[in-house]
């Protein structure tokens, strides 16, 4: 017995490192964007030793995708308390992504960090991008109402990529606020609405 409490115990402490750790790096990101976030200043900031810090995050794009994948999975569990409104499968998934769109534009510091570690071409990223991926598409079907999907795979891939194009053409200032929505609304109608 007092094994096991000995390891939980580490487990909730490794836990709450953790979550320390991606709680300095959005703070730092949303003050200063992909540049502010030095490894030594998160580590610094969460009061974490640099060394254990790399242990979590090899790398700040490995740290600052973690951080969107606890916003995604965040949204995940707020859609269980106020699920997506909408009479059709467009509508919901509309919904969705416009409150995901909306979170994102709050905080436009932070979102290009985001956008900035997602573009990274680290092969060594991928599985984490994917973790991201596929929570965001657990979200989109979700809404959906899987039965809604006839072709799932293909629906989600191609709202992720449109959210994703609208993302960079949003924190690179070539659309205004409000038009990642607006992107994602008319996509969502054309593949769903058939």
């Amino acid at each position: 017995m007092a094994q096991a409490a000995a390891e939980s115990k580490r487990a909730r402490n490794q836990a709450a490192r953790r979550e320390r750790v991606i709680a300095a790096a959005v703070d730092l990101a949303s003050d200063g964007g992909y540049d502010a976030v030095q490894m030594r200043d998160v580590a610094a900031q969460a009061d974490v030793a640099l060394g254990t810090l790399y242990r979590y995050f090899p790398s700040k794009d490995h740290l600052l995708i973690a951080a969107l994948a606890e916003q995604v999975s965040s949204l995940q569990r707020r859609l269980l308390q106020k699920p997506p409104r909408g009479t059709n499968a467009a509508d919901r998934v509309v919904d969705v992504l416009r409150r995901a769109c909306r979170a994102l534009e709050r905080e436009p510091q932070l979102t290009a960090a985001l956008v900035t570690a997602l573009s990274s071409a680290d092969p060594s990223v991928a599985e984490a991008k994917q973790e991201v991926n596929d929570i965001l598409a657990s979200v989109i079907e979700n809404a959906a109402d899987h039965d809604a999907l006839a072709q799932r795979e293909g629906v989600v891939r191609v709202l992720s990529h449109v959210w994703f194009a609208a993302l960079v053409s949003w924190v690179g200032g070539m659309a205004p606020t409000g038009q990642m929505g607006d992107d994602l609304d008319i996509t969502a109608h054309l593949i769903l609405d058939r």
